[in-house]
């Protein structure tokens, strides 16, 4: 027995949640994989793994797919995989543009989902959409199913009311939000624990969880959106910073856009939210006289082959260019991602042409790093803000914090926890 006050009973625990969540991850890498498999991925003994195994299955969180049948003497192994019914999660992204709230499992399959499309209303009357939705969505859920929620998960630019005049929207709608507490008055509201993260942050954990995550332990992540949000995962971690803006790429400050649709600063200074962002591309291809009103039309113009749409992807590359290369001076990871909230070959066009110019602006001795394409698209933002509940309480790697308040609490000896690892 532990000596009260020692701590050692407290950091015991401590060690076999790490090592519950470390086999878990394990897993969701691997896809399937048998005891021995995860003993030596997880550098656990055949006695640990047996354990965390039971204690895995009891949950429900992991379930026998078959055996291997390999050839060789002995019993062919049991093969395990996440049970997709073990867990589920809900996702509420909000962007000055739309809301979007989505179902998963504990896949991260999308199962159903309800989106608004319009210029993001005043946080009272954003609420009570948000709320209508997520009952919606409980309501698909069996009483058995709706116990296995991990939570909500909401993901929202920061600073919500700054940058209007670069989006070309009206201060009006944004006037509060930036005193609202959303993700405090949506627990209230529904009851439920609420996971809240900085939109780039999140969608940079649904990569990390779902995507290049599983083979991938360091890169830069950038989605561009109507504005653009950024990410940076090192060793399999999401980091935050002291505020939560690390990885705001969006205020990097650039030269002068080169587009005769640009705005032009006053001081001659431009930051990277106007130039790589979809409200820039918006922009210019309303400059050209294609009317855009949604995403399709956005994405419209990019499979037909507009002019404006590679006029676009000149400027925003030359802009994004020496963003990352101040980015990589400082992380030294060997990979940018990209996704986008369209696609229609924007996203590999505009890697193309970034790729281009990263080795042209490389400095001497230095290599430019790779650059890769998103896996998960448009959806990147809504399934980032459902795979926060599923990262917090699943996930070795979960040393972000939350923004709802601390809280812990066990589930049959898997820690769950708001805003605490």
């Amino acid at each position: 027995m532990e000596r009260p006050g020692t701590g050692r009973g407290s950091n015991s625990a401590q060690l076999r949640r790490y090592n519950e969540r470390l086999v878990l991850q394990r897993l969701r890498r691997a896809g399937e994989a048998s005891k021995a498999d995860l003993a030596r991925a997880a550098d656990l003994t055949n006695t640990a793994i047996g354990a965390i195994i039971q204690k895995l299955d009891d949950l429900g969180l992991i379930e026998a797919v078959g055996k291997r049948h390999g050839g060789g003497r002995g019993q062919p192994a049991t093969l395990l995989r996440l049970n997709p019914k073990g867990a589920y999660g809900i996702g509420v992204r909000l962007d000055r543009r739309s809301i979007e709230t989505i179902l998963v499992d504990f896949d991260g399959r999308a199962l159903a989902r309800r989106r608004h499309d319009l210029v993001l209303p005043r946080p009272e009357i954003a609420l009570d959409m948000v709320a209508g939705d997520v009952q919606a969505l409980l309501a698909l859920l069996d009483p058995a199913a709706r116990a296995r929620l991990a939570g909500i998960g909401l993901a929202l630019p920061y600073n919500l009311g700054a940058w209007l005049g670069r989006l070309d929207l009206p201060v009006d709608p944004f006037r509060n939000w930036d005193e609202f507490d959303f993700a405090a008055r949506l627990e209230e509201g529904t009851g439920l624990p609420v996971f809240g993260e900085n939109d780039g942050n999140a969608a940079a954990i649904a990569e990390l969880f779902y995507g290049l995550g599983r083979s991938v332990d360091d890169f830069l992540y950038l989605f561009i959106g109507p504005a653009i949000g950024g990410g940076i995962v090192v060793r399999g971690d999401c980091l935050r910073g002291s505020s939560g803006n690390a990885g705001d790429v969006a205020v990097i400050a650039v030269g002068p856009g080169t587009l005769a649709s640009s705005p032009r600063a006053a001081d001659g200074r431009e930051l990277l939210i106007t130039r790589a962002s979809l409200n820039a591309l918006a922009r210019h291809l309303q400059s050209c006289g294609v009317a855009v009103a949604s995403g399709a039309d956005l994405q419209a113009a990019v499979v037909a082959g507009h002019p404006a749409v590679a006029e676009w992807i000149d400027d925003a590359a030359e802009a994004l260019a020496p963003a990352i290369w101040s980015a990589i001076a400082l992380l030294d990871v060997p990979l940018v991602v990209i996704d986008a909230d369209v696609d229609g070959g924007l996203v590999d066009a505009l890697i193309a042409r970034l790729v281009a110019e990263l080795d042209a602006q490389a400095p001497e001795a230095r290599r430019a790093p790779g650059v890769q394409h998103g896996t998960l698209g448009r959806d990147a933002g809504a399934l980032g803000a459902a795979s926060l509940p599923m990262f917090f309480n699943f996930s070795p790697r979960a040393a972000v914090r939350a923004r709802a308040k601390d809280r812990v609490f066990e589930t049959g000896g898997l820690m769950r926890a708001a805003g605490s690892t």
